[in-house]
């Protein structure tokens, strides 16, 4: 008996599908990239202390940091006065021993310190801490 092998048959690669998987590709990996949470650095120079007391152990403190013309961070997003109270008054009502750290530049007016300092204990979140340059990291210079 006889069977054809259908070697008459065109062999064609299909591109459709290939294109589209690596669209998909292209588009997975610029979303990922895009939505990356990037941190950046802010141009804070912390006070230098002598008595500083270093805090072991990984914290889940909400930092809030001021620059020197006294411009209020969340992390390291730009934030107006009343999305910091908002997001102090929610944190507060969840958890009144949440930790909130302070980055301060040093060369920051301390009515801005004093504002911050105001809403906390306002929204009931007493305990609050500065974050501070060590004075031997600045000997080292």
């Amino acid at each position: 008996m006889r069977i054809e092998l259908g070697d008459d048959d065109n062999v064609e690669i299909m591109l459709v599908p290939l294109i589209d998987c690596l669209c998909f590709l292209v588009f997975f990996f610029l979303a990922a990239s895009t939505l990356k949470k990037v941190e950046k650095e802010l141009p804070i120079l912390l006070p230098q202390s002598a008595a500083a007391v270093a805090v072991s152990g990984s914290t889940s403190a909400l930092v809030i940091a001021i620059d020197r013309e006294g411009h209020v961070y969340l992390g390291s997003q730009p934030v107006t006065a009343d999305l910091l109270h908002q997001r102090l008054r929610e944190v507060g009502q969840a958890s009144p021993q949440h930790k909130v750290r302070l980055d301060v530049d040093a060369s920051t007016r301390g009515q801005d310190i004093i504002r911050i300092l105001d809403l906390c204990q306002f929204e009931g979140l007493k305990n609050v801490s500065f974050h501070i340059a060590d004075a031997k990291s600045f000997s080292k210079k």
